[in-house]
């Protein structure tokens, strides 16, 4: 880092100049054999001085010639104004390493530059390289770290050197545990507490609040008042906030009736954890009216009214009230900027999520990690994966980082990229999570690559990485979809705990793979073991039975579905069931229960019986249903298709050409048939512009609905490994085409 030094405002050149001669003199009169001189005659001249980091510097460098470098005292009074001189411990540092011969002061006081500018963790490496050097930390030691590092191993060490006696170190260590969020040590640090003043009763009270324990929170608000102590602004706050977390409503409501008897409702945090309270309850209309019946707003009350409304999903009211503290020249802080950026993300309010991104430019908070991820999944869930990329490259990273990257990469179906990215967050020495493990799964099944899911899989088990029940379902999943339908199964029965989505994997694995009948037993498992079957659960079973042609078996599923379970039957399932009666010649009924639908049928389910009528040649129904097909959905050019065809095979030529003409005025164009092509291992330099041409009229005339189940892999290392596969093809093709034109021309 480079700093630019200049010199003491305070002092004028000369009178600096005399001062350093003085600093000088005393280096130079005095005996370095007398230490305690020089340590009180330098501290002396030290902590009178209004020093700047320039002047500092100069006093550092007479301290060096004169040879007092290594004194440990002078060292920890450097150590201390480098400090607090530059606002972090760099410096103090360098003079903590170059003494050589170093005390348990010195260390207290490198400790205490890197707790004083917010270095915790800092503080707890350099407490444990003290203790391998071998020093005793004493009482000035122990206070620092605790109130620092919340690690438990340092409460057996103030109890392991006798010095927990003090009621200045159990006052820390309950205040080390409350923000650790432990009740019972907290409770026993507390009664261990002989005197019990605000502080102690607020610490205790605060941890049981956390976690939502309100009986034992309640119990000591009233134990405290009755040893006479008043609770502040703090206590009443922490008490709102536990009523919060346990979603004791009425309890919450009834202390808050409590609090304006009493007047408790004093100062701007009481109100602030009040808008916590009733926000996590989810009553919006007694929050706003808390909010709103302030005279004036700050920046707390405003943060806390966003985050309510984005936890219940008001996203645009969110928006709304930020724009409101903006006109108010009310400062968001980082937390506030994220949820409004995830607001614009749920919205695809893209334009608008671009003005906050400049906003937090603007506020230099764009560089924090929190906003940044909120950037990356805004940019990445709407499809602009090109800002979302250069935000994650130039942002600091944590594994949410990678986490949104790769689940924006998959939410946009580049589930290679997903992988890949993958692949370098594991060449970086990054250790994923079981969300990254579950998405880069996920990856794995949409590609049908089994040998990259194996290698995840065998990632988990070298590592001895816990798999819990979203990884287990994720490799399950991953399995079947890659046609390992026993491994899949296997790892299924070998789950300790299934939820709900789990059985809904293995149902929809086996109907995936045409095994109804299997689906239907894992079913039955599942009802045996009290798990209750969701909607998707039974979309998975119909399914299963569509593909398998089990028409009586899905009409008991549907009928149970709504009287065991109470469960209302969405679109995609009837669609299911009116391809599941109308692929086995059920017309009417599928018909029937098309208009016997409780909701309006959608293009889909219209579209599933139309497929029917065309299958089994009932042209007359399907003109019917086709004419729904396209109110429901009047820009999809195949119904259109299939009416004209229709009208075709039954020889009403002038209804046809209507048709077309119809399409022309609603602007409905026929959109050009295409299909993927899997290409592995292309070396480019063998690739010619032939060849490519032949790859683009492969992709032009594969219809996709005969061709799209064809994977074609070939290791293409010269041009008749493949040219001897796409003649034949495309000479095929053309002929059909040709024949088609012939026909055409003869009608």
């Amino acid at each position: 880092m480079n700093y630019i030094f200049h010199s003491n405002p305070t002092l004028k050149p000369s009178t600096f100049m005399l001062t350093l001669k003085r600093f000088h003199s005393i280096l130079s009169h005095t005996s370095f054999s007398d230490s305690n001189s020089i340590n009180h005659k330098i501290s002396f001249f030290l902590s009178t001085q209004n020093l700047t980091l320039q002047s500092l510097l100069t006093y550092h460098a007479l301290i060096i010639t004169s040879g007092n470098s290594h004194n440990v005292f002078i060292a920890s009074k450097l150590i201390s104004h480098y400090a607090s001189s530059l606002k972090g411990p760099t410096f103090s540092a360098k003079v903590f390493g170059s003494v050589h011969d170093k005390d348990t002061f010195l260390w207290n006081s490198i400790i205490k530059a890197h707790f004083s500018n917010g270095g915790c963790s800092d503080s707890l490496n350099l407490f444990f390289q003290m203790r391998v050097a071998g020093f005793v930390p004493n009482h000035f030691t122990l206070p620092m770290v605790v109130a620092s590092c919340a690690d438990l191993c340092l409460h057996s060490l103030v109890l392991k050197n006798g010095i927990g006696c003090s009621e200045v170190v159990k006052s820390l260590l309950l205040s080390m545990y409350s923000k650790c969020g432990t009740p019972l040590e907290a409770y026993f640090l507390f009664s261990e507490v002989m005197s019990k003043d605000l502080l102690s009763w607020m610490s205790v009270i605060s941890v049981y609040s956390r976690f939502g324990l309100m009986d034992e929170c309640l119990s000591l608000f009233w134990e405290m008042q009755i040893a006479g102590i008043v609770p502040d602004e703090i206590v009443i706050s922490c008490i709102f906030h536990g009523f919060g977390n346990s979603l004791c409503v009425y309890s919450g409501k009834a202390f808050h009736g409590l609090s304006i008897r009493r007047n408790y409702l004093f100062g701007e945090i009481v109100h602030n954890a009040m808008l916590f309270m009733y926000c996590k309850f989810g009553l919006l209309n007694l929050a706003e009216k808390l909010f709103r019946g302030r005279l004036e707003w700050t920046k707390e009350s405003c943060n806390s009214m966003i985050s309510g409304y984005y936890k219940i999903g008001h996203n645009a009211k969110c928006i709304d009230l930020f724009r409101e503290m903006q006109c108010l020249g009310i400062e968001a802080n980082s937390e506030s900027l994220v949820t409004v950026i995830s607001s614009c993300c749920q919205l695809g309010a893209t334009h608008l999520g671009r003005s906050l991104h400049c906003y937090s430019i603007k506020s230099s908070i764009d560089k924090t990690i929190s906003v940044s991820n909120s950037l990356i999944d805004m940019y990445g869930k709407n499809s602009h994966l090109t800002i979302a990329w250069r935000i994650f490259f130039r942002a600091q990273r944590d594994i949410v980082t990678w986490n949104t990257m790769i689940s924006s990469y998959i939410h946009n179906a580049n589930f290679a990229e997903a992988i890949a990215l993958f692949d370098e967050m594991l060449s970086e020495n990054l250790n994923p999570n079981s969300a990254t493990l579950v998405m880069v799964l996920s990856a794995c099944s949409h590609l049908a690559s089994l040998e990259k899911g194996e290698k995840v899989h065998l990632y988990i088990m070298e590592r001895g990485l816990e798999i819990n029940v979203s990884l287990a379902t994720a490799l399950v999943d991953m399995y079947a979809k890659c046609g390992k339908l026993e491994q899949s199964r296997e790892l299924f029965d070998s789950m300790r705990e299934k939820d709900v989505v789990s059985w809904n994997v293995m149902i929809s694995s086996y109907g995936m793979h045409g095994h109804a009948k299997s689906a239907i037993d894992i079913f039955r498992d599942m009802e045996h073991s009290h798990v209750q079957p969701n909607q998707l659960t039974f979309l998975a079973l119909l399914s299963a039975c569509n593909h398998s042609g089990l028409v009586e078996e899905g009409k008991y599923l549907f009928n149970r579905m709504q009287k065991t379970y109470g469960l209302k039957p969405d679109l995609k399932h009837y669609a299911c069931m009116v391809d599941l009666l109308g692929r086995s010649g059920n017309l009417q009924d599928a018909e029937t229960l098309v208009l016997s639908m409780p909701i309006s049928p959608d293009g889909g389910v219209w579209g599933s019986l139309l497929s029917a009528c065309i299958k089994h040649h009932e042209y007359d129904m399907g003109v019917r249903v086709a004419k729904h097909a396209i109110e429901s959905d009047p820009d999809n050019d195949g119904y259109y298709i299939m009416l004209t065809n229709m009208y075709s095979s039954s020889g009403r030529w002038d209804e046809a050409e209507n048709v077309r003409r119809m399409m022309k005025e609603r602007g409905v164009d026929k959109g050009a048939g295409w299909s993927g092509l899997k290409v592995a291992m292309v070396s480019p330099g063998l690739v010619l512009l032939s060849d490519l041409l032949m790859f683009a009229t492969l992709i032009w005339f594969t219809r996709p609905d005969q061709y799209s189940n064809i994977k074609w892999r070939r290791k293409l290392t010269s041009k008749g490994s493949y040219r001897d596969i796409l003649l034949p093809f495309l000479q095929t093709r053309k002929n059909e085409i040709k024949q088609r034109e012939s026909m055409r021309s003869e009608v």
